[in-house]
């Protein structure tokens, strides 16, 4: 039989067109025979609306967003089942395709763990987690793992007393530094600093995405990447490299989307003890968060030989030209046998939760 696969993208986050870039490459690699596709359309304003089953892959992002007059209550979805009558109702397993907040950062999740629906991917811990980049950070600390100087603030703090938030940065991190929104990806809202200047100008910039933000030591370094999938034994692929032109600063959203300003090396040219050590910190950075389906971890690997892990991405870029598809491509696992893969994770996942005993 058929899976009845629901594709959940949009959403209401500043990562919402990548979402929708992301969607329409997995549904053109899906295959018709082995799943009835139904698409979730979450409009930037966070209305849900479903559309109907694909009997053919639609040609782009436009014929994938949906009247916000058909809108429906996220509540609304439920389990495969059978009706009165015979008839198939509901999904077999939810693949949730958002980027960012409002849908990789677990809210999502949470809400497909109280309807008890499969689904695709880290579960609410980890998302959330994964999402936090000084949760992510303090919790890969506890667990022995390598990474730059970092500090952070929340906006009021900032606001009350800019001064003594320069002052911190300079005595615990110094220039240049990075400024982050602490929940986003996709390389939005994140600016390098070489003075007190450039880093109020930051500072301002990552406040307009969130209202916690995260500074952290620049580094002279390559940025090396893996992907992990699993769950309870995670496994690694090949290592990959992001290599931004001599020109550039930092590999920014621009870069990863727009103007093809970076190039990716796989597998990264890397020795056999780098490729040991780098894989088991992504498979730790894996497990210390609880994680399960896919994550990228990236790591900087300076000259030296030094090595700190930057952050784990619990949903990273998804087209088959993203870093994390194409690094299971070259260890054997092409883009549709990727999909399959996390799907069949998903449906493991949810049988071993239903062993859990909720009585006493």
């Amino acid at each position: 039989m058929k899976t009845k696969l629901g594709l959940l993208y949009g959403g209401k986050s500043a990562e919402h067109d990548v979402s929708m870039q992301t969607a329409l490459a997995v549904i053109k690699a899906l295959d018709l025979a082995k799943f009835d596709i139904y698409p979730i359309y979450i409009t930037k304003d966070g209305s849900w609306i479903n559309g109907p089953k694909l009997t053919a892959p639609p040609e782009d992002v436009a014929a994938l967003t949906f009247l916000p007059e058909k809108s429906t209550s996220p509540l609304a979805l439920q389990a495969h089942s059978t009706d009165e009558n015979g008839e198939s109702t509901g999904y077999d397993v939810i693949f949730p395709l958002l980027h960012g907040p409002n849908g990789e950062d677990g809210t999502v999740q949470g809400m497909l763990e109280l309807l008890n629906l499969p689904y695709v991917g880290n579960g609410v811990l980890a998302s959330s987690a994964g999402m936090d980049k000084v949760i992510m950070k303090n919790i890969f600390a506890h667990a022995g793992l390598p990474q730059v100087k970092y500090t952070w603030f929340i906006r009021s703090e900032w606001e009350a007393n800019k001064e003594a938030g320069i002052k911190k940065v300079e005595d615990e991190i110094g220039y240049p530094c990075f400024v982050k929104p602490a929940n986003l990806g996709s390389s939005v809202g994140i600016s390098k600093c070489d003075d007190s200047h450039s880093l109020e100008k930051a500072v301002a910039e990552a406040f307009q995405f969130d209202r916690k933000i995260i500074i952290e030591e620049g580094v002279v370094a390559r940025e090396v990447e893996f992907g992990i999938l699993g769950n309870d034994d995670p496994t690694c692929s090949v290592a990959g490299e992001i290599i931004p032109k001599k020109d550039f600063a930092f590999y920014d959203y621009s870069a990863k989307y727009e103007d093809g300003n970076s190039a990716m090396v796989i597998p990264a040219e890397i020795s056999e003890n780098e490729f040991a050590a780098l894989s088991a910190m992504a498979i730790s950075a894996f497990k210390s968060l609880d994680c399960s389906g896919l994550v990228r971890a990236d790591f900087f690997l300076t000259k030296e030989g030094k090595i700190f892990i930057n952050e784990v991405n619990t949903m990273p870029g998804f087209t088959p030209y993203s870093m994390f598809p194409l690094l299971w491509k070259h260890t054997g696992v092409d883009y549709p046998a990727l999909i399959e893969k996390l799907v069949k994770l998903a449906l493991e996942r949810h049988r071993e939760k239903q062993q859990i005993k909720y009585t006493v």
